[in-house]
């Protein structure tokens, strides 16, 4: 047999690829551009909104120290109350206990059920509904009672009103979280002697952060808009009480001080997205497919070293 000569292997050809063209997007984005630009030159032409006295109030210190950090407050303490009410109704929720899943049921089927603003006033007429609370022995001697109408808790109830409400979805979102998390956790976790609060707690929660994250973010800024129902309670003095009813009463003046109002929710909800985003990045991290700068770069430091890898 002779060796026959193989030709030396040639590398294709490179494709000469075109992008496909899409003239359509140009005009759409064009004639989205001139709407626009359009809208915004009506708005700051027209002398309805009073830009004016937008530019007044709009830092002014009412605005600022009350309604403003009131809004904040009320957000702040709501998801906190929330957060935690909702990974306790989530584990009863999952819970083996049939007692426990029914409370879960329950609670979820009426605050999720009803709205916000009716939860809120009636939230408001605790004081009326239960003038005095009794605290002492049933059908014996008493050892202290609370007058609620002497009390002036509007602030309080408002946080309670929408921390129930929303602890019903938070809930959720963290039972659809530990779903999430495959079985084998758990009952690995439970062959290695732990309870199965403590590997909830340890193993499948950590996990199911990843899942948790981004639906809590959209409910946290959720929450901050929802604090303008707050005036239900009746509590007025959030942002929204403030600039809309307080000022705007006193200088008939309702679209410049909507505007303040509007501006200041889409300052503090800019804000929390930029922080949500941080936050699924850093919960997020080893789940991504997408290489960082750093892999890209160590990858091909290695082909170049390693070029018959």
């Amino acid at each position: 047999m002779t060796d026959v000569d193989t030709p030396p292997a040639t590398s294709p050809a490179a494709i000469d690829a075109v992008p496909l063209r899409h003239p359509w997007r140009w005009v759409a984005a064009v004639v989205i551009v001139i709407l626009v630009a359009l809208f915004v030159f009506g708005a700051a032409t027209n002398d309805a909104y009073r830009w004016h006295v937008f530019g007044e109030y709009v830092f002014n210190e009412r605005v600022l120290k009350v309604g403003l950090l009131n809004t904040l407050q009320l957000t702040v303490y709501s998801m906190v109350l929330a957060i935690a009410l909702g990974v306790l109704l989530a584990v009863m929720r999952l819970s083996p206990n049939p007692v426990f899943r029914s409370v879960s049921w329950v609670y979820l089927w009426i605050f999720r059920g009803t709205p916000v603003y009716v939860q809120l006033v009636f939230w408001g007429l605790i004081p009326t509904i239960y003038a005095n609370i009794q605290f002492g022995v049933p059908f014996g001697p008493s050892f202290f009672h609370v007058n609620l109408q002497a009390l002036s808790i509007p602030f309080l109830l408002a946080i309670l009103g929408l921390a129930l409400n929303e602890a019903a979805y938070m809930a959720e979102i963290i039972r659809a979280g530990i779903s999430s998390v495959p079985e084998g956790q758990l009952e690995a976790s439970t062959a290695l002697g732990m309870s199965w609060g403590m590997a909830m707690r340890r193993t499948v929660l950590p996990q199911a952060m990843r899942v948790i994250i981004p639906p809590t973010g959209n409910e946290i800024i959720s929450m901050l808009k929802t604090t303008s129902l707050v005036t239900a309670v009746p509590f007025a003095l959030d942002l929204y009480g403030i600039t809309s009813r307080e000022i705007a009463a006193r200088e008939f003046e309702p679209v410049p001080l909507l505007l303040v109002a509007a501006f200041w929710y889409l300052v503090v909800t800019s804000i929390l997205m930029v922080g949500q985003f941080y936050l699924e990045r850093y919960y997020s991290r080893g789940a991504s497919r997408k290489l960082t700068d750093k892999q890209l770069e160590a990858l091909a430091k290695a082909q170049i070293n390693n070029p018959g890898m």
